[in-house]
């Protein structure tokens, strides 16, 4: 299985307790392919030091910890689907180049109402969990 996981799901899965933080701890387990952009990750690493007052040496080593939990990948820039936010069309482009199955997003304004995109089925992290214990 091929996921995606939007930057706020990283976020708060590094951050707090919680549905976000099983999704990527099934990630470091291998329990999926995860793929990620420089793009996601420089949101990650930016969010985590404005937001939440992380240190470089923090911010690194969570990014080395993402990095090797997953496929990091530069997607070509596709259409803007989204005409008002142009940095969930850069986490979409990340799910088409890579084939994801899931795009897993706490964005309940944007990517959530998509419900699919491309083929690719867009969750929150409650909903991934579930159909990955359906399909285990």
């Amino acid at each position: 299985m091929r996921v995606v996981l939007d930057s706020n799901v990283v976020i708060s899965g590094l951050n707090f307790p919680g549905n976000e933080r099983t999704v990527l701890d099934l990630a470091r387990r291998n329990r999926f392919d995860l793929f990620l952009s420089p793009f996601i990750l420089q949101e990650v690493g930016g969010v985590l030091v404005r937001k939440f007052g992380w240190d470089g040496e923090r911010v690194t080593q969570a990014l080395a910890m993402l990095r090797d939990a997953a496929t990091v990948i530069e997607p070509p820039r596709g259409p803007d689907v989204l005409q008002d936010n142009p940095a969930d069309n850069r986490v979409l482009d990340c799910a088409v180049a890579s084939s994801a199955d899931y795009l897993v997003t706490g964005d309940r304004r944007h990517l959530l109402p998509l419900g699919e995109h491309e083929g690719i089925t867009i969750v929150n992290a409650p909903q991934f969990l579930s159909r990955i214990e359906r399909d285990a």
